[in-house]
């Protein structure tokens, strides 16, 4: 079976989220499910940099007013179909906002672009290459679906991925007309939302399946809480929206033999962490080791409840804890976690920024991570804590709640706790998770067993890959080994 999947951002190719990460692993993991899939990405300058070798399987005269080629080719072990278009991908720095860091005012055209060119993809524009299914993945992509939904000869079936319902990919009615869609795709069922436009609602509207990253996001974006006024939408096609939880590269994300490591080790050999920890103290002007270090790794937003942990953060110090924090975001909240830092020297340290190296080395040295989210539709971090025996301390919310299990009385008792779970959205709800992780952390046995349990979690793509290839036979009707010519 052939699947196209339709991103924005690949890892290794170029990543600024998990995002990157799901589309960058996904395609490995389908392999062994006899589903073959390229990945269609926009050429970047970062994507064209690593693009040797590749080949140009059309060119396109007018992609939206500009010269296009798509070249494929193999690049970091990914078979990619890539859109070479410089007038609207060769931008320096982040594939979304300018340097100033507002959004890319053509954005909407950049990224119909790309959904335009998978349907076409779709309907044969390269000779030989006839995908099954194409499964676009967020707002980015989303109108791939709307465009193969209002073609008068396509039959490819489709896929749509929410990895974050907050991004709506909203732009006003007055690009309609651009969009090379029938009039009558200016519609509840169709392109529109609230009187302009929203790729990710186009996407959900018109594609065959509706996929969220976790099964409890699955259920929350169904509800006002969660739904973002799209929760109408998906209770009426309640029967096509699944979710299916994210698994990570166990192969690059794997203590054994992780190179950004100072010390390598496994769940049997869990002391030799203690490197680690002492190099991410070094590395973030912490002084001593004593008591637990906990780390975050993220965007800092409200969203992933930053705001929250400042205001926790005196209370950290206070239980005798260290604070490692990596990332960046609101302004408000980068200036806040530096006047943490300047009341808490070597207590609380700060890089802003994203160090790919960096990150492994704080799950692989920290003792605790840290994710106080409001919502969050699955989370890659949470599921490396658990890998690297960095124990996670999650709000009880989308795929936070899927992947940790809380060390309460009875999870203790049955040897099955993976974490700290706690109910989100209040500063005194995490206060209070972090002086329960310090108490865990206490007693050294138990918290050993905590995190050997978390080493040995299953946090792969196995499972999902095989759900996703299922559902693709599903729509399709075909098994994922099957010859659709015999």
């Amino acid at each position: 079976m052939e699947v196209l999947s339709v991103a924005s951002e690949v890892y290794p190719l170029i990543k600024t989220g998990g995002l990157a990460d799901v589309a960058g692993a996904l395609p490995a993991a389908l392999g062994p499910h006899g589903v073959t899939m390229r990945t269609l990405v926009p050429g970047y300058p970062a994507v064209m940099a690593k693009l040797n070798g590749g080949r140009v399987v059309r060119e396109i005269g007018d992609l939206f007013g500009v010269h296009a080629k798509l070249i494929a080719g193999r690049v970091e072990g990914l078979d990619v179909i890539v859109i070479e278009a410089p007038a609207l991908y060769d931008r320096p720095g982040n594939p979304y906002v300018s340097p100033d860091g507002w959004d890319w005012p053509d954005n909407w055209k950049r990224f119909a672009a790309l959904g335009w060119t998978a349907a076409e993809l779709g309907q044969g524009m390269v000779e030989g290459y006839n995908p099954h299914v194409i499964h676009a993945h967020d707002w980015q992509a989303g109108l791939a679906p709307a465009y193969i939904k209002f073609s008068s000869s396509s039959h490819v079936k489709t896929v749509m991925t929410v990895h974050n319902m907050a991004f709506k990919g909203f732009f006003g009615s007055e690009i309609f007309n651009q969009l090379r869609l029938p009039p009558h795709a200016f519609g509840m069922g169709g392109v529109e939302f609230y009187g302009g436009i929203s790729y990710l609602k186009s996407g959900m509207e018109c594609a065959d399946y509706v996929t969220t990253v976790s099964p409890n996001y699955a259920d929350e974006i169904r509800t006002p809480a969660f739904g973002m006024g799209l929760e109408g939408l998906l209770n009426g096609r309640a029967d096509t929206v699944v979710g299916i939880l994210n698994g990570i590269d166990v192969e690059a994300w794997d203590p054994a033999t992780d190179k950004a490591l100072v010390q390598n080790f496994t769940a049997n050999t869990i002391h030799l962490r203690r490197a680690n920890k002492l190099a991410v103290i070094e590395k973030f002007g912490l002084d001593g080791e004593d008591g637990p270090l906990f780390c975050v790794v993220s965007r800092l937003t409200d969203q992933k409840g930053m705001d929250l942990l400042l205001q926790a953060a005196d209370g950290l110090v206070d239980l005798g804890g260290r604070l490692a924090v990596l990332g960046s975001g609101e302004a408000y909240l980068e200036d806040g976690f530096r006047h943490l830092w300047a009341r808490h020297p070597g207590k609380v340290g700060i890089i802003t920024g994203y160090n790919e190296a960096l990150s492994h080395l704080m799950q692989g040295g920290s003792d605790a991570i840290l994710i106080p989210s409001r919502f969050e539709p699955c989370g890659l971090t949470q599921l490396y804590g658990l890998r690297y025996g960095c124990v996670p301390v999650v709000s009880r919310i989308g795929g936070l709640a899927d992947t940790v299990i809380d060390a309460n009385p009875a999870a203790i008792a049955a040897e099955v706790a993976t974490g700290v779970v706690f109910d989100a959205g209040t500063a005194d709800a995490l206060y209070e998770a972090i002086r329960k992780t310090v108490r865990l952390y206490r007693d050294e046995k138990l918290w050993k067993k905590i995190q050997r349990r978390g080493m040995k979690s299953d946090v792969s793509w196995e499972a999902s890959a095989a759900r996703y290839a299922d559902l693709y036979a599903t729509i399709t009707g075909l098994k994922a080994n099957d010859d659709p010519d015999n």
